[in-house]
């Protein structure tokens, strides 16, 4: 075979890898879209905004910035509080965060996110959370007050919770919304938008709520089904509760 020949065939050969490229993609879209069009508050591509508001089938992107702003303004407006600027924002966005979706409470909006490299590993503090989780406690408070929140307590939690859990490290907090009635969905959603929205600035790693869960290593996929190890429990369905806790670092 002459060279010429070799160059040739090596020539014919890429039209045939960009079909197959092409094909591959008409086939990997649709699946994905279809997924997220079944996981409220999903971004519609992973390669889209950062942040996302669902409406009637379609989505708004944002950026973080955006996202940070219009849920601060709807849980300020709720709770009262300074309300940041949103005259950037489309209304369709913070219609949607304070009324939830059509025909249910939430969720209608999702970040992705990432773990934050190096961040050292914490200790439980006296009043049984870690710096990282005491600080989310802050804020949260900030908003709702302290009597609503639990999961926590000076020397920490050692019963009560899940095998593993986040609490007895010192991780996580519990925001209660009682009792389990539509009103108290719709706010407790005001809060795990919230949550979503600020994840990387909070290291968060999980969010929690009605039947639902955020995860910062599956965030590209929004929120996703929550399995209870109890279908029949409020409770461990997170129903009553948001549930937030934080990073745990690297330990030594």
């Amino acid at each position: 075979m002459s060279a010429r020949t070799r160059r040739i065939r090596r020539w014919a050969v890429i039209p045939a890898v960009l079909a197959f490229v092409v094909a591959g993609t008409a086939l990997v879209v649709p699946r994905l879209l279809e997924h997220v069009g079944t996981n409220a508050g999903a971004s519609a591509l992973p390669w889209g905004p950062p942040c996302s508001v669902a409406d009637s089938g379609e989505f708004i992107g944002l950026t973080r910035a955006e996202a940070r702003a219009a849920t601060t303004a709807v849980l300020a407006e709720r709770y009262g509080g300074e309300v940041p600027d949103t005259s950037g924002i489309d209304p369709a966005v913070l219609e949607r965060l304070r009324e939830g979706p059509p025909d249910d409470a939430g969720p209608s909006l999702s970040c992705r996110a990432s773990l934050t490299d190096g961040l050292d590993g914490e200790e439980a503090t006296e009043t049984g959370l870690t710096p990282r989780a005491e600080r989310v406690r802050r804020e949260i408070a900030h908003f709702v007050g302290d009597e609503r929140l639990g999961g926590y307590e000076p020397g920490g939690v050692t019963t009560g919770h899940g095998e593993d859990s986040a609490h007895y490290d010192g991780r996580a907090i519990d925001v209660f919304y009682r009792p389990v009635d539509e009103a108290n969905r719709r706010e407790g959603w005001l809060l795990a938008h919230w949550l979503v929205a600020h994840a990387e600035r909070l290291h968060v790693a999980n969010v929690i709520f009605d039947d639902r869960i955020w995860n910062v290593r599956g965030s590209q996929g929004g929120w996703w089904p929550y399995e209870s190890p109890d279908p029949e429990n409020e409770i461990l369905r997170h129903l009553d509760h948001v549930h937030v806790d934080v990073q745990p670092g690297a330990r030594e």
